[in-house]
């Protein structure tokens, strides 16, 4: 990680600031697998918080695995806070590890390229939730979520940057660490709205 800081705070000054301000970003990490593909479904557009809700009162009612998730009724779903869009993503991922069109165990092993091509092919998993996978879960080095909102907020406030290309193309500089450009965003934007949250 000092690796990557260092890099960065010479590439930038603002993300020296920002660790002078607020100290070493947390480098979020979860375990590979199913659960937390749907913690990640359940993410989408919501908060982190609200979604941590939904997936903790899933697990205390059943197992979270593909097996019951497959088959739990759309009723049981509604009944824990699950949309009805949300519910038909978790089905279509449950029933892909079932009839072994994913193997989740074999991600790891595969590039980030790869991962993104066979998560992308299933209805409901778009570039926010492979990139977060792939950062939180594969300790992938060099992404930036452009499809994160507080991402997008933080380079429109920091670096006055408004277009989603420009900033594509600003961040480029970052690499190979711009998931840790991302954690540092993320930092400065959390720590500057007193919020904490827990990967």
């Amino acid at each position: 990680m000092q690796e990557a800081i260092d890099f960065l705070t010479n590439k930038n000054p603002i993300f020296r600031e920002i660790i002078e301000k607020y100290g070493l970003p947390p480098i979020p990490k979860r375990p590979q697998g199913f659960e937390t593909l749907v913690l990640l479904i359940l993410e989408q557009q919501v908060s982190i918080d609200s979604a941590k809700a939904t997936f903790l009162k899933i697990k205390s009612y059943t197992t979270c695995n593909p097996e019951t998730m497959a088959i739990l009724p759309d009723e049981e779903y509604r009944n824990l806070g699950v949309s009805r869009q949300k519910t038909k993503y978790i089905k279509v991922l449950a029933e892909a590890i079932l009839n072994k069109e994913l193997d989740v165990e074999s991600l790891p092993s595969k590039s980030a390229k790869q991962v993104r091509e066979e998560l992308i092919k299933l209805k409901g998993i778009g570039n926010w939730t492979i990139d977060i996978y792939l950062m939180f879960c594969l300790e992938e080095p060099d992404l930036i979520p452009l499809g994160d909102i507080a991402v997008i907020n933080t380079i429109k406030e920091l670096l006055n940057i408004h277009d989603k290309q420009e900033m594509e193309i600003h961040a480029e500089q970052w690499s190979p660490y711009r998931s840790y450009a991302t954690y540092l965003l993320w930092h400065y934007y959390l720590k500057k709205r007193n919020r904490t949250i827990s990967y």
